[in-house]
């Protein structure tokens, strides 16, 4: 399974992003596709995740900001940042886990300026 991020870019606070990732190989169903972030000199962080069943759950600081939908038909996982801030600076790394394995894919900048 290979996992292509893309959508990333400098956007002022205040502003929107919209994150995509594609994933391609062998894909069961039962899957979790999701999102993580780290931001320079700290520990990567949840931030949203849906099942291929349609749930979601996302981390405290980006609730009521971020969405998160899929593409079953195209593997494909989507995060819509709004109303974004400073502190979401960070590489976003997109995520699929199936059963016990996790996928990760090359993760992409976005960086939001004051």
């Amino acid at each position: 399974v290979q996992l292509q991020a893309s959508g990333g870019g400098l956007v002022q606070a205040g502003g929107s992003l919209r994150l995509s990732c594609a994933a391609s190989g062998t894909i069961s169903s039962g899957n979790v596709m999701g999102w993580y972030r780290q931001a320079p000199g700290k520990q990567r962080e949840y931030v949203a995740s849906m099942s291929s069943a349609g749930t979601s759950n996302f981390a405290s600081s980006v609730k009521g900001r971020f969405t998160i939908s899929r593409d079953n038909a195209k593997n494909t996982v989507y995060l819509q940042m709004n109303s974004l801030k400073p502190d979401d600076t960070a590489v976003y790394y997109c995520q699929l886990r199936y059963r016990s394995s996790d996928y990760w894919g090359q993760g992409t900048l976005v960086t939001v300026s004051s």
